[in-house]
């Protein structure tokens, strides 16, 4: 078997761990410039990390399997980087929340405010109000995220929009949660309800998984599907390539070195879905439950994602994930960093270990313990290609 292997990783010039964006973005890179052969190592059954998704096929609807994605960028360069593989939707994102049987627009903004005072506060009248709600807390530098919450928003939004939504995605009373959680809240005092301000947004055309697809379509490079790096009863392994050949990481770095610091702490989402005998249930892609007795933080209803697709959707059939947030176990899929300074700290000593593995760069949420939207994740993978992987692959060519 060691020979074999040997053989093999004699015709490769970098190893990927994980197909999420961050390694197809290096792998298309690595062909792009360097003209290497790359090998894809992913323990999922499918290529695209988070992002992946498929068609549904009673309602036709694109289901995002790990939850909803939305891309959206003000970078030139990653925009255009990304419109090589999909055109994009004209789709702009709104999301809604209910509250006490009562739908309200997000993020906070004029409408939201005025609905909720049922008033018709000028922009002025409404930002005065909100400090005044703010009481002392105001200008003050609240430590948790409670006051924190009153502080940037008033009292009683906060209540309404905040305070048990985010105790139903941390399980945790909010007044025991660091500030730091929520270090802004968007208030708008006009009535733009558009939730990113990005530049750029929109959703691939022909789905996540074709943009995916093509990111990789070429023949140097070879995915390996329900690949474990880390089980040593399969060839292709980390004891088997590690110093055999360039490896990008982008696994949970705390994994990587066997937990041997101790483990870093992640919030997960379970979801639970519901299909319905109707063509649209929710009336909006995104709805948030902000009150404590519903136990779900949102539900997403896919088909409203994609409306230039209506004819191609079963008229009759919709369907809706719910989405409930608990800690994450091992073995769950890792979503959010938990980033306590423990964690902080934690991580920087697991950073220190990754500096000392010269023929390893890291990379992508799991492999730098940092919460990325796709965009970001793309922008630090091309930035990764030229500063640290391309001197890897002798190719220190300047990236187009």
């Amino acid at each position: 078997m060691a020979a074999d292997i040997t053989e093999e990783l004699e015709n490769v010039d970098l190893v990927i761990v994980g197909a999420g964006l961050f390694g197809l973005t290096v792998a298309q890179q690595a062909v792009e410039h360097a003209g290497a052969r790359v090998l894809i190592l992913e323990s999922r059954d499918h290529i695209g990390g988070n992002a992946y998704s498929y068609i549904d096929k009673e309602t036709g609807a694109e289901i995002h399997k790990y939850g909803a994605h939305l891309f959206h960028t003000s970078s030139p360069v990653v925009w255009e980087y990304v419109n090589r593989f999909t055109k994009f939707t004209n789709y702009v994102h709104r999301v809604y929340t209910t509250h006490r049987g009562e739908v309200f627009p997000l993020p906070i903004n004029l409408g939201t405010i005025n609905q909720f005072f049922h008033a018709h506060y000028t922009p002025q009248e409404a930002e005065a109000l909100i400090r005044e709600q703010a009481g002392e807390l105001a200008s003050s530098d609240p430590q948790n995220l409670n006051d924190k919450g009153i502080s940037l928003i008033g009292r009683p939004l906060y209540e309404a929009f905040i305070k048990n939504y985010t105790g139903k995605q941390w399980q945790t009373d909010p007044a025991e949660l660091p500030a730091g959680i929520i270090n802004r809240l968007p208030v708008r005092f006009n009535y733009d309800n558009r939730y990113f301000k990005d530049t750029w947004e929109g959703l691939p055309e022909d789905g996540y998984t074709t943009w995916f697809e093509r990111m990789i379509d070429d023949p140097r490079i070879d995915v390996r599907l329900n690949t474990d790096f880390f089980d040593t009863t399969q060839p292709l392994n980390r004891d088997a390539i590690v110093g055999k050949v360039p490896v990008v990481y982008t696994g949970p770095v705390d994994r990587y070195f066997d937990y041997s610091l101790g483990e870093l702490k992640w919030r997960t989402v379970d979801f639970e879905e519901v299909r319905y005998d109707e063509a649209d249930h929710l009336g909006c892609p995104v709805m948030n439950f902000a009150d404590a007795d519903v136990p779900y933080t949102r539900a997403i209803e896919f088909k409203n994602f994609n409306p230039e697709r209506r004819a191609q959707q079963n008229a009759n059939k919709t369907v809706v994930w719910r989405e409930y947030s608990r800690t994450a176990e091992r073995g769950d899929e890792p979503y959010y960093p938990v980033n306590t300074q423990t964690d902080k700290d934690l991580y920087a000593r697991y950073a220190d270990s990754a500096a000392q593995q010269p023929s390893v760069v890291f990379g992508g949420r799991l492999g730098t313990y940092k919460y990325y939207d796709m965009h970001q994740v793309i922008a630090t993978a091309l930035n990764a290609y030229e500063h640290d992987i391309a001197s890897l692959l002798g190719a220190n060519e300047e990236r187009q």
